[in-house]
């Protein structure tokens, strides 16, 4: 079938602007469904730019699409007959929210919406029911605040919400919609930016409701007095709404407060968006040192006088697109305005009360390069150091511009939160818990005159959620929600560069809301603000919602850490699985090609899927307009490489192939695989190493991995890489597969020739691009260079010597995500001892810690903390839950030994446990079932293996052990 074929609709949109930047837009459309001629299935096509929402007569249907390339955008299917009425009007409503700004997981198109309605009958005969066109209506959703700031430089909007603002009603038949205005026709299928369409390949999300556990705590609360976001980055440098790069500028901030009588305030810089935050009044500059607090909420006391304040904020950083959160708290009353306010002509309608200097020069830096270096030497920027008042801003005309206020939030949630100057927590009253409860009582939340009433939910464990709530209030009372991740004695871990809130206005009455942006966290803050009478929470629960997969896995022990640890691993690994594979529910929510290799090894132990794995490989090619080296996350408007990172993207690809055995996906990825291997070796220097400037990074530790230079991890796994590629090529492509050989036996040769110490008997870190050898040393290198087979004779024996035993002046591991290779380096060895002592001491300092999921990092060192507690950023990493992987590839000791798994390995470690047990599944085949006890003083290892039919075992004891047997074969 030809590319688009089927299509009759045409893309929609508004009249206006082509992407308006965070726009709610809601479209309508009725239908007739005659009662006689509609005999066979309904089904509704859809896709939008940037996402959508689906209603038919009022009900919710599907969200989507899912993230894909522009240019081959993703539409859905639904099934619709039984929505419908035989012989009536249906109605169809989308709610499409269209970002304007490219994240981490979408590049910038423009607003469009494409829907087509039809019926077929038994012989394949088609009708077209309804399809988009300038019949249907459009309107904005006036309810959604359109100056809502960013949640990241990862992620689009946050959400806030007026219900009453808005009829929502408008998804039913019957809703009246004369005053909306007509859809515009944009265009046919197949215009640009939407060149071609391709079927959702991955069936929806699931939505699952989950409800807390209980009211963690409740505070009454007074917050700071005013508070907002600017999105600097677009402002200062506006063609930086075109990609996500990082951009480096520097100029001014400027504003007035003005006050009616002498008042001492703090101006607090919540969250930088890494911007220093040095700042002059009246002319008095206050040096980043005068500020406190711990960074990046830092704050400055001051004294404003009388009428006026001219406060100037200098700016000079690199940004990726993280607001600005600026606040001032002040017990007297005042007002913000533009220095500009008294100056003829200035529009005070479209403009903020803010005002900008510069920016004197402003750079994007592309794959980590800067396209030049930043001139610094303006005169001007120094020359507006003197400026003491608005009045001396005429002198900089030329340079002087209003910030628009759609870059700049009407109020800052999270400020609001998580900046309070008074707050008392109180006992928690029984009544107070049915809020959590799943019985449909209410619990009243008490008012506290002059302030707000904060309460914390924890839900148990991490998840990532859409918020729901059924509530009853006053008009005007507000909830706002903030969600995170960790709490430990009274200290919570508040999500700097992460906005995890919500904010709903409520109206008269009772009333329910289902958020539409998916957000990660474990606690959610509930602040009631504006009450006039106690606001009675009848439910407060989430949507859970992830990639749908049965929880095949399974694994237990005779230690029940280790037990501990695969349920946060099993946990961790869904959570991370939308409709990619993503880092994190909450900070990212981005596939990072890299991550993704050892989240699909534990997914095929846990899940045993392999859909999204082949999604997720699929994608990663389309990154080529960006760069041949394939970008380290897509489909993304950041363009970044990280070599290592398309070197695991080549070997997952193998590693899919060994799994699923689908030698048709093997031969349709094996052209990107070359294609980018082969521009790989176009770095090769005349030594014949990789020599690249790029993000060089495998490992967060002290190893010496310079971005430019030849650095030996990325040289080691390009070796693997190479061998993988032509182990996929094989049979298709044999010549290909010689030439990819040949290269990684001559790579592997010139690393041996040129990257190793005979002085230290080990393997340098790199060569610096001065040609400086490194005099660094680190187990991330040596282990790399054992599992990509580099080493030979006296030189493998000192790295299997170094991994059983780690040198204490070498550089240790640094992540968990180091630790995957390092426990793969250690089963290959055959120390599975050394392995399990390893996980348990690492993961088991998260799990004292109550960790539900597993962390990014290992907790940091005291010196690295902004707080005690502090002890790592995200709190649910699933590049860290290799022990769902590793407890059953070699505890239980499952192991498939060819592409498509017919023939499995069955070999037992103990390893010092007294029994294990568990389920590994089997890709498309069912799955095996493992248990076994180990008798140290008899010797006698019983081992009971459940399987389906016809599976070829290889079932080996482990040393020492005699195997006492019990195979069940299946049907």
């Amino acid at each position: 079938m030809k590319p688009n074929a089927g299509w009759e609709a045409s893309w929609i949109w508004s009249g206006g602007e082509e992407s308006p930047r965070n726009e709610w837009r809601c479209f309508r459309k009725p239908f007739p469904l005659p009662s006689e001629g509609t005999t066979g299935p309904v089904r509704l096509k859809i896709t939008a730019d940037s996402r959508y929402v689906l209603y038919v007569n009022g009900a919710a249907v599907g969200r989507g699409p899912v993230r894909s390339w522009p240019f081959e955008l993703a539409y859905d299917e639904y099934e619709i007959g039984h929505l419908l009425r035989l012989g009536e009007v249906n109605t169809a409503a989308v709610l499409v929210m269209h970002y304007g700004v490219p994240t981490f997981q979408y590049l910038r198109g423009r607003g469009g919406l494409l829907v087509q309605i039809e019926s077929s009958d038994s012989e394949g005969s088609r009708t077209i029911i309804a399809a988009t066109d300038n019949t249907w209506t459009t309107s904005l959703h006036t309810g959604f605040d359109s100056r809502s700031p960013r949640i990241s430089c990862q992620l689009p909007f946050t959400e806030v919400y007026d219900a009453a603002d808005w009829n929502e009603g408008w998804t039913a038949t019957g809703f009246d919609d004369t005053a909306w205005d007509n859809a515009s026709v944009i265009g046919p299928v197949g215009m640009e930016p939407w060149t071609r369409l391709i079927e959702r390949d991955i069936p929806p999300l699931t939505e699952e409701p989950v409800y807390p556990v209980r009211v963690e705590s409740l505070s009454r609360v007074k917050p700071r007095t005013w508070g907002v976001v600017l999105d600097l980055r677009n402002h200062f440098v506006p063609s930086s709404e075109h990609h996500a790069n990082n951009v480096r500028f520097y100029g001014y901030l400027a504003m007035v407060i003005r006050t009616s009588t002498a008042a001492r305030a703090t101006i607090g810089i919540v969250d930088n968006g890494r911007l220093p935050g040095s700042c002059s009044l009246n002319g008095v500059w206050y040096p980043d040192s005068d500020f406190y607090g711990e960074k990046p909420k830092r704050f400055l006391d001051i004294e404003l006088q009388r009428g006026d304040n001219f406060l100037m904020l200098a700016l000079k950083g690199t940004i990726h697109g993280h607001g600005f959160h600026f606040g001032i708290d002040c017990k007297e009353p005042f007002e913000i305005i533009s220095p500009l306010a008294d100056v003829a002509g200035t529009n005070t309608e479209s403009h903020s009360p803010f005002v900008t200097l510069g920016p004197y020069d402003f750079i994007e830096i592309i794959d980590h390069q800067p396209v030049r270096p930043l001139d610094e030497s303006h005169p001007d920027y120094d020359r507006a150091k003197s400026i003491r008042s608005a009045a001396d801003l005429s002198e900089f005309s030329g340079s002087l511009r209003p910030v628009d206020n759609r870059y700049v939030s009407r109020d800052d949630v999270f400020s609001r939160c998580i900046w309070t100057t008074q707050a008392v927590r109180l006992p928690v009253p029984y009544s107070l818990q049915q809020a959590v409860v799943a019985n449909g009582a209410a619990a009243a939340v008490p008012v506290y005159p002059g302030e707000d009433t904060e309460l914390i939910i924890d839900f148990g464990k991490e998840y990532t959620s859409y918020i729901e709530l059924d509530v009853a209030a006053s008009a005007g009372t507000i909830l706002d929600f903030y969600g995170l991740e960790f709490m430990e004695n009274g200290w919570r871990q508040d999500t700097f560069e992460l906005d995890n809130t919500m904010r709903y206005v409520c109206r008269e009455g009772r009333q329910t809301y289902s958020s539409l942006v998916r957000r990660g966290f474990r606690y959610l803050m509930v602040v009631v603000r504006n009450a006039v009478s106690p606001a009675r929470l009848h439910r407060l629960s989430m949507l859970q919602s992830s990639f749908a997969v049965a929880e095949i896995g399974r694994f237990r022990s005779s230690d029940a850490l280790l037990n501990d640890i695969w349920e946060i691993s099993k946990h961790t690994t869904r959570l991370c699985m939308e409709d990619t594979f993503v880092d994190c529910p909450a900070f990212e929510q981005a596939f990072w090609v890299g991550d993704a290799r050892n989240e699909a090894l534990v997914n095929y132990y846990v899940f045993g899927d392999d859909a999204i794995v082949k999604r997720c490989l699929r994608l990663v090619p389309g990154s080529q307009f960006q760069t041949p080296l394939y970008a380290d996350q897509v489909p993304s408007g950041w363009n970044s490489v990280i070599p290592n990172w398309t070197f695991f993207w080549a070997i997952a690809c193998l590693e899919l192939y060994e799994f699923s055995g689908d030698r048709g996906f093997a031969e349709q990825i094996w052209p990107s695989v070359r294609s980018t291997l082969d521009h790989f070796a176009e770095k090769l220097d005349e030594r014949g190493l990789l020599h690249i400037k790029a993000w060089n990074l495998l490992d967060w530790a002290p190893i010496d991995q310079p971005r430019d230079g030849v650095v030996t991890h990325q040289n080691l796994f390009f070796v693997k890489a190479l061998r993988s590629a032509a182990r996929i090529a094989e049979e298709t492509d044999p010549a290909g597969a010689d030439r990819l050989l040949a290269r990684a036996d001559a790579l592997k040769a010139a690393i041996n020739a040129h990257l190793w110490s005979e002085e230290r008997g080990a393997y340098v870190d790199c060569i610096h691009a001065d040609g400086r050898v490194s005099s660094v040393f680190s187990m991330q290198t040596q282990v790399v260079a054992y599992l990509c087979d580099i080493a030979e004779d006296e030189r493998k024996r000192r790295l299997e010597r170094y991994i059983a035993e780690p040198p204490a002046e070498f550089v240790q591991i640094g992540s968990p995500f180091m630790s995957f290779f390092y426990h793969e380096a250690l089963a290959k060895l055959g120390r599975i001892d050394i392995m399990l002592e390893d996980i348990r001491t690492q993961y088991g300092s998260m799990i004292e810690h109550d960790a539900t999921t597993c962390w990014e990092m290992y907790p940091r060192p005291l010196e690295r903390r902004n707080h005690p507690s502090e002890l790592t950023r995200s709190h649910c990493h699933a590049w860290s839950a290799g022990p769902g992987y590793f407890l059953g590839a070699y505890i239980l000791g499952v192991r498939g030994l060819n592409p498509g798994w017919t023939k499995v390995a069955i070999e037992p470690n103990p390893a010092g446990l007294a029994w294990a047990k568990g389920t590994v599944p089997l890709p498309g085949l069912g799955r095996i079932d493992v248990s076994w006890h180990a008798d140290r003083a008899s010797g006698k290892l019983r081992l009971r293996v459940e399987t389906p039919p016809g599976l070829d075992l290889s079932i080996a004891a482990p040393d020492g052990y005699e195997l006492e047997l019990e195979r069940v074969e299946l049907g």
